[in-house]
């Protein structure tokens, strides 16, 4: 296994000649340090089936399977599907994923440390993902925007970018909200907490899912605090050319890995589609996302 850092870039590295059936449990946690570290890992050359995609996130830790079944793999329900590409006449997975900023699981009380991408078909224009390392974001904070968020919680939501499921059609909208906020009510989360893998201060906001925040008696503060927190972050920006973001393109036969706990990401679609899809295996590491998580 050869790990080399990505030049000119502020995070990631690339994996060379990694396989994950015959590597080391040494092999294993260098891996999972590389993830930790440079936030995103990139294995070259994996051409893997499904099953053997699976047996690759168990080797890191323990998958979640995603609660919503109309984005589960035909055969393997622990893999997320994203595409636009129909097999066999009928849509498998859903397309035009994540495309806003966001934490996988975020809404979720028991979020997960690592995210695992395949990409199956790859689209020959605009192809890769945005990333924000939240931790380095909160370090380039003004002082005065550190200050107001100590303390703080936060509040996370899926509500607005739930997607219409296949039997919610004819439903009344209010049915299928009611149905959102019993079935995946907002979850509150440490404003900011500490990576208890790397020991820094991660701030823990994404425009796609927090939807306020609270001082420390749960006290609601202005949302004008979270607009300037998602300004200051880069995540208001749609010229993406804000220095905090970083464009992590990618090519056939790559598999990346990355750190749920500190990026968060957005989808590159572009106007026009191109074929594209890709799997996703999620997993939780030996810690919780953060150690004030107490969930069974």
């Amino acid at each position: 296994m050869k790990i080399s850092v990505q030049p000119g870039a502020a995070l990631g590295a690339t994996v060379e000649d990694f396989d994950h059936a015959t590597a080391s449990d040494a092999d294993i946690e260098t891996l999972k340090q590389t993830v930790y570290t440079k936030k995103i890992a990139v294995l070259k050359g994996q051409d893997l089936s499904p099953r053997q995609f699976l047996g690759l996130g168990r080797r890191l830790g323990r998958p979640e399977t995603y609660y919503e079944p109309m984005y589960h793999h035909p055969e393997i329900r622990e893999i997320f599907v994203s595409s636009n590409v129909p097999e066999n006449g009928r849509q498998v997975g859903v397309p035009k994923t994540g495309k806003f900023w966001h934490a996988d699981y975020q809404f979720m009380p028991d979020p997960f440390g690592i995210t695992l991408i395949h990409p199956q078909v790859v689209p020959q224009r605009d192809r890769g993902t945005y990333f924000i390392d939240m931790g380095r974001a909160y370090a380039k904070l003004p002082e005065v925007l550190r200050k107001e968020v100590a303390g703080t919680h936060c509040r996370h939501s899926v509500r607005k970018y739930f997607k219409i499921r296949p039997h919610d059609v004819y439903r009344p909208l209010s049915e299928i909200i009611e149905e959102v906020e019993r079935k995946t009510p907002p979850v509150r989360q440490p404003t900011t907490f500490t990576h208890p893998l790397t020991g820094e201060t991660v701030l823990y906001i994404s425009e796609g899912f927090t939807v306020g925040i609270e001082d420390a008696d749960g006290e609601p503060l202005d949302d004008g605090l979270l607009h300037r927190l998602f300004e200051a972050t880069g995540q208001l920006d749609d010229t993406f050319e804000h220095d905090n973001i970083h464009l992590q393109s990618f090519e056939q036969g790559d598999l990346l890995i990355w750190d749920n706990r500190s990026l968060i990401h957005r989808a590159r679609h572009t106007t026009t589609p191109e074929p594209t899809v890709s799997y996703r295996v999620t997993v939780h590491d030996e810690r919780k996302l953060h150690d004030g998580i107490r969930v069974p």
